[in-house]
């Protein structure tokens, strides 16, 4: 069994879709659209077999953009995305470019050997980068 994607509820679809595709070059595929409850989405495509669905519903909110990763984990549900990546400096710095929101900047992690940082995109929603080295371990 595997994570086949990431389903994401935004605001604004094509500015999040251009935004994810523009900081990570992400691929689209698959638009669709279910017209009688008001649903856009768009599937985007990265390396590895990443998917992240973003989904755009008349009449959704947003709950309140958290300004911490302590304070995300205030409300429930998915808190977050996190991509390992190679270069943690040079990713972090790329995405904050193409206007993502710092909410830490790249430190150890408590993992050893092993970095992290937070961003948000546009809408405020949280990403992790993490440079872990190995897989996550018991």
């Amino acid at each position: 069994m595997h994570v086949d994607h990431v389903g994401l509820s935004v605001q604004d679809l094509d500015a999040q879709r251009d935004w994810y595709q523009r900081a990570f070059g992400f691929d689209s595929a698959n638009p669709f659209e279910i017209a009688p409850v008001g649903l856009r989405g768009v599937f985007l495509l990265g390396p590895d077999g990443i998917a992240i669905e973003l989904l755009e519903r008349r009449g959704s909110t947003h709950r309140t953009p958290a300004t911490s990763p302590p304070d995300e984990l205030l409300a429930q549900g998915w808190g977050h995305i996190c991509f390992r990546v190679t270069d943690l400096a040079g990713t972090f710095d790329r995405l904050v470019a193409a206007g993502a929101t710092v909410v830490t900047e790249p430190a150890p992690s408590p993992e050893p050997d092993s970095g992290f940082a937070f961003v948000t995109d546009p809408e405020g929603n949280f990403i992790e980068l993490l440079d872990r080295q190995g897989p996550v371990s018991a």
